[in-house]
């Protein structure tokens, strides 16, 4: 019995010992990440290489065609991004989920999935459940110029709102396309920036520029650049309200402003300025056409007074 004992004492010790040391996997795992917009994708899997064998086919020893696939090896193969995000124009909330397919012959079935361990043997304890797919899609699949020899998922065709999921392994390629609304995640960030630090000058200058660059909310735009310069004054955030101004239709209000921002920068001694001044000085020459020549003349005889 002591025999039995030490014996499955020593096997459990090895076990220990070798699941301690990395080893070269038949299966090397890999992740991928893309930034699209805001949005961070990631695609953590496990590659499969084919070493003599095949895929793809019509009762292939891999991934045979309209079977479920855990689209990859060893674990589940998750995917997870950080805001919602459109997979072939449906919505795919925030979030983290296991990728399940179903390749066919010119169309696959993408699957996400709730349960982040869950395993292609569906009616096993862990096994794949339907009822726990969070979005069900199809893509379109063809043949590749050249052969994949290892499973590969990436990203490719980017745009600033959009992208491509690719799946290609053996000859054959499905593709996804995912889209983000950049506008509204930005703006989510932006707004959350100010929440989190509403004295901060910085943060109110950046957040009352992009509004402007966007053309969105100027209203909101403009207190958050009065409130940067009441914290502390640049040529910058006086530069930024001057634009507002202008975009509100406020020329008259812009340009001592823009002019102002003139003065200060000169001052500043920040070696940054020079990257601005020509379009600063662009804008005090716009704004002062913009200004009605009755008003001008207005205020030249109130000064001759």
């Amino acid at each position: 019995m002591k025999k039995i004992f030490l014996l499955t004492t020593l096997t459990l010790a090895a076990q220990v010992a070798i699941a301690q040391i990395k080893l070269p996997q038949a299966s090397p795992g890999a992740t991928v990440m893309q930034t699209v917009g805001t949005t961070d994708l990631t695609v953590t899997y496990s590659r499969p290489s084919l070493k003599g064998r095949t895929a793809l086919g019509n009762q292939t020893p891999l991934a045979p065609l309209g079977q479920l696939w855990r689209t990859g090896a060893n674990g589940a193969t998750n995917f997870k991004t950080t805001t919602d995000v459109m997979v072939q124009g449906q919505k795919l909330p925030a979030g983290s989920y296991s990728v399940f397919t179903i390749p066919n012959q010119n169309e696959w079935t993408l699957i996400f999935n709730k349960n982040l361990t869950a395993t292609a043997e569906e009616g096993a304890p862990n096994g794949y459940k339907k009822e726990e797919d969070a979005l069900r899609v199809q893509m379109k699949s063809e043949k590749t110029a050249r052969p994949y020899e290892t499973f590969t998922i990436g990203f490719g065709d980017l745009t600033d709102s959009t992208a491509n999921l690719n799946f290609s392994w053996a000859d054959t390629r499905a593709t996804a396309s995912l889209k983000v609304d950049v506008i509204a995640n930005a703006q989510a960030n932006v707004e959350k920036a100010v929440a989190d630090k509403p004295e901060d000058a910085g943060v109110l200058q950046a957040a009352a520029n992009w509004n402007l660059s966007k053309n969105r909310n100027l209203d909101q735009a403009l207190a958050w650049a009065d409130k940067s310069i009441g914290l502390k004054e640049t040529y910058m955030n006086v530069w930024i309200k001057a634009q507002i101004l202008a975009k509100m239709g406020k020329a008259a209000e812009a340009l001592p402003l823009a002019q102002k921002a003139l003065a200060l920068g000169d001052a500043s001694n920040d070696p940054i300025f020079k990257f601005y001044k020509e379009g600063i000085q662009k804008g005090v020459s716009d704004y002062q056409a913009l200004i009605p020549v009755a008003s001008k003349v207005l205020k030249g005889k109130k000064k001759k007074a």
